[in-house]
């Protein structure tokens, strides 16, 4: 009996929870619940966690309304902002995150632009450098042909005095040759003279 009568007060203490279990289950069919999944789902995304915290103050606030509203005509009111305030709150977050999202391709292609500017100012550096020693060593040939040409101009130049000095040498040789020969032409044409003029 006495077991009967604790089961039956228990009961009697539990039906008040119940009704309330009940009135929160109700309540929870005015679409509070997944609005509030909604924002959940928002804080629980680690790169959204931090944007829009205005608007989900905002969206929260129109939640608690909701749950507060008890006609049927301040109800369907009160989820339609509530609605609304948390699709503002998906909508700021997303073009903040696109936001973002737009500023950090900004910075890579800022990034990329001025290593791309460094890259072709290294290679314009290499290929001036390239050009440079190019243009010496086309210098350093040219200075090493002239000196060649001015050397060999040299030797020719010697070569044709020494042909000179010979020639000069041989013709006064052969002059010499040629005035002894008429020296003795002359010697001998006198002494045959003389012969001829001797009475013997």
């Amino acid at each position: 009996m006495i077991r009967l009568a604790a089961a039956a007060l228990a009961a009697l203490l539990l039906l008040p929870g119940f009704a309330m279990a009940q009135q929160s289950r109700a309540a929870s069919d005015d679409g509070s619940a997944a609005l509030e999944a909604r924002l959940r789902s928002l804080d629980a995304d680690p790169e959204r966690a931090s944007l829009a915290a205005y608007e989900r103050l905002r969206a929260r606030q129109a939640i608690d309304a909701l749950v507060a509203a008890r006609g049927a005509q301040d109800k369907a009111d009160a989820r339609q902002i509530a609605e609304w305030r948390v699709e503002t709150v998906e909508t700021v977050a997303a073009t903040e995150l696109a936001r973002r999202e737009i500023d950090r391709l900004d910075r890579e292609r800022s990034e990329l632009l001025v290593e791309a500017s460094r890259q072709d100012a290294a290679r314009a550096r290499a290929e001036a450098e390239r050009l440079r020693i190019q243009a010496r060593i086309q210098a350093e040939e040219a200075e090493r042909l002239r000196l060649e040409a001015e050397i060999e101009t040299g030797a020719r130049q010697r070569a044709e005095g020494v042909l000179d000095d010979v020639a000069s040498t041989q013709a006064a040789r052969l002059r010499a040759a040629r005035e002894r020969e008429a020296e003795l032409k002359r010697q001998e044409a006198e002494l045959l003279k003389s012969l001829e003029n001797d009475p013997r």
